[in-house]
């Protein structure tokens, strides 16, 4: 993961040094892949702002009205029994869907401070901002780091913490690590403690496709984005316009996958490595995987992770599920 305080217009020696290594790492794989946490810069997130207002991301929406419509239940089974707590957002981004969580639960004079972590200082800074303006009554200690590093961070402070994992995030993990990252975040919490976490559901695959390969090709442009910005940081020489975006998604496993396939044979060279990597006509780069969970799944992923569910909350259409998970007794 990223450094503590990375900066985003002028990236630190040790971010650079990392996500070259990183980018050497994924361009050896067979297949080469590049790691969707380096989507999030300054550009970045400004496109991923702009796929979260597309017509065709249900996402968004559909965890939007979960909030809204259910922030009263929410709140009433995150509060239960809890005096002073942490409520500690990872990718926290830009709040849109959270303020209406932190709005309800200062309206009920809850008791708690709210620590957003993200490894974009550009997004947290802006975060901060806006609920400045707001939410001025919030007490905010916005945290630039990885999610462990940061849970580590705030281990000595013995409020019982909340975790909001939103968004869907959970599916940029496959079915295969998203028990160990889960499982980690469990071992650094304690029995009260609980996780509120986004999940996109299975549903008509058509849908689930549109939302990742839209008619305005911001998805695309999100994806071209990596590359940009391994030009612009790592001296690499990508001509994205030797590129197509080619996303997919199989119903059997839940997998949406997006992939750059390189529109014939090239070498590109990448200066902060030294080294050049050979592309051949056709051959795909995996950009990133949004895994989509049945019920019955996300409850075992749960019993996996060491979590037991309190309740699962639904958007109307069931495209959707905010998942209250507690630790396993």
């Amino acid at each position: 993961m990223e450094p503590d305080q990375q900066e985003v217009e002028k990236p630190t020696d040790e971010f650079v040094h990392q996500f070259a290594k990183d980018v050497d790492e994924g361009l050896s794989q067979t297949p080469k892949k590049l790691n969707s946490k380096y989507f999030y810069n300054k550009r970045g997130d400004e496109l991923f702002q702009a796929i979260m207002r597309m017509e065709e991301y249900y996402l968004t929406a559909a965890e939007f009205e979960i909030l809204s419509l259910q922030k009263e239940k929410i709140a009433e089974a995150i509060t239960y029994n809890q005096g002073t707590f942490q409520l500690i957002e990872f990718g926290a981004g830009d709040g849109y869907k959270t303020k209406v969580l932190l709005r309800y639960l200062l309206k009920m004079e809850a008791d708690f401070e709210y620590v957003p972590i993200d490894i974009s200082a550009n997004v947290l800074e802006q975060l901060e901002d806006s609920l400045k303006a707001e939410l001025p009554d919030l007490i905010v200690k916005p945290l630039v780091n990885d999610y462990f590093k940061a849970l580590e961070q705030l281990q000595s402070n013995n409020q019982q913490k909340l975790i909001l994992f939103l968004g869907s995030n959970i599916g940029n993990f496959t079915p295969q690590s998203a028990p160990q990252f889960l499982g980690h975040i469990a071992e650094l919490l304690n029995p009260n403690d609980l996780l509120l976490m986004g999940v996109d559901l299975k549903k008509d695959p058509n849908i689930i496709l549109a939302a990742y390969n839209d008619k305005h090709g911001i998805t695309k442009a999100f994806n071209f984005n990596l590359l940009n910005r391994m030009n612009e940081e790592l001296g690499a020489d990508f001509d994205i316009f030797n590129f197509e975006h080619f996303p997919i998604y199989d119903p059997v496993s839940g997998a949406t996958k997006s992939y750059l396939i390189s529109k014939r044979d090239q070498t590109v060279t990448i200066g902060a490595l030294d080294k050049q990597f050979y592309f051949e006509q056709g051959e795909p780069i995996d950009m990133e995987i949004s895994q989509k969970y049945s019920i019955k799944e996300l409850e075992q992923l749960a019993t996996k992770s060491g979590f037991k569910v309190v309740k699962h909350y639904y958007d109307c259409k069931h495209y959707f599920t905010d998942t209250l998970w507690k630790i396993k007794a």
